[in-house]
């Protein structure tokens, strides 16, 4: 078995602000797994060192050692224990590119969608929201218009950063009354900032906020002072003991912060036991991470709007997994699906 790495930057249209800073360009990792048979698998690691702790220089280490061990070794129960042993050991993204490629390898092996593979039924166009990263009131306003123009009925909206109520009074003029608005403030706040805030935005109408402080203890007191305010983890879903005991409504999983497809399904299911509501999202992932979440999502069957119509944040690419009326139908062909690669294309490096 062999692994390849490839690795790119792509462009941003715009800084996507956040919490914890701002982007405009987006490194990214595509792996390339091939058995004997001349049969390829793709992933992709996607890194965001702010968010995940690791860099792509961490993950790049964990793939050539993975890379390395399946080279060398023979099929047999010594390379799958081996295996087995570097998914626990390896950074997470590095887990999740593996991981995909290889439910992509094997999908196509049988000619099947990995969603199939997965046990899920035909599944429908899975619903989304529109992500608004403007720092600004002006850029916020046209992003809800672009979201409201195109159907969306969940839109997203970053705190944390500035101009908070302004920007969300803003976007909800633009809105209306029936468009759902999410908050994340990527835990930028303290307990006592995250109270303040979202009492005093409760007003505009908030469908819940994702990661307003950073972990378990810290979202549990801020859940029992703001109530009316549903709660969401993010980034803290994946600290010790967050799927053991539910401190909040619901949380957020995405496949490079649980290890791939593997990983998320084995968390969802483990947050439903501990009584989360789930839905799936991204950190700006390229088509490859998009797609994973997809074919997850018809296996977990998401209880809230989705964070995946995020491609469309990119310059200069088509988007291959376009939302329409605020949906994204999950790709059919065999694997992960069919013509995800040319966005990686003429940006490798």
């Amino acid at each position: 078995m062999n692994v390849h790495i490839d690795f790119l930057w792509a462009r941003l249209r715009a800084p996507f602000f956040s919490g914890w800073g701002s982007i405009r360009d987006r490194p990214l990792l595509l792996v390339r797994v091939e058995d004997s048979d001349g049969q390829v698998g793709l992933g992709e690691a996607a890194p965001l060192p702010d968010y995940h702790g690791v860099g792509v220089d961490d993950v790049l280490e964990a793939l050539n050692a993975c890379r390395e061990m399946l080279a060398a070794a023979s099929p047999g129960p010594a390379t799958a224990q081996a295996l087995a042993e570097w998914r626990r050991m390896a950074v997470l993204p590095a887990v999740a590119a593996i991981d995909t490629a290889f439910w992509d390898l094997e999908s196509r092996q049988t000619g099947q969608p990995v969603w199939r593979r997965l046990g899920a039924r035909v599944p429908d166009p899975l619903e989304v929201n529109h992500t608004i990263a403007a720092s600004d009131r002006a850029g916020a306003a046209a992003e809800a218009g672009v979201a409201r123009a195109a159907g969306f009925g969940c839109v997203k909206v970053k705190v944390g950063i500035g101009d908070d109520a302004g920007r969300l009074a803003a976007v909800r003029a633009v809105l209306g009354p029936d468009v759902a608005i999410r908050l994340d403030a990527n835990g930028a706040w303290s307990v006592d900032e995250a109270v303040a805030a979202l009492r005093s935005l409760a007003p505009v109408g908030i469908e819940l906020c994702e990661e307003p402080v950073r972990g378990l203890e810290q979202t549990r007191q801020v859940a029992a002072a703001v109530p009316e305010v549903a709660l969401a983890l993010d980034e803290t879903a994946s600290a010790a003991g967050a799927l053991e005991e539910r401190v909040c409504r619901a949380i957020c999983l995405k496949i490079a912060g649980f290890g791939g497809i593997s990983g998320l399904l084995d968390a969802a299911r483990r947050a439903r036991r501990t009584g989360y509501e789930v839905y799936l999202a991204s950190t700006l992932d390229g088509p490859l991470g998009i797609a994973a979440a997809l074919h997850a999502a018809a296996a977990v069957r998401p209880d809230r709007p989705c964070g995946l119509a995020t491609l469309g944040l990119f310059a200069e690419r088509d988007d291959p997994l376009p939302a329409r009326a605020g949906r994204i139908e999950i790709p059919t062909g065999a694997g992960l699906g069919d013509g995800l690669t040319e966005w990686y294309r003429g940006n490798l490096m």
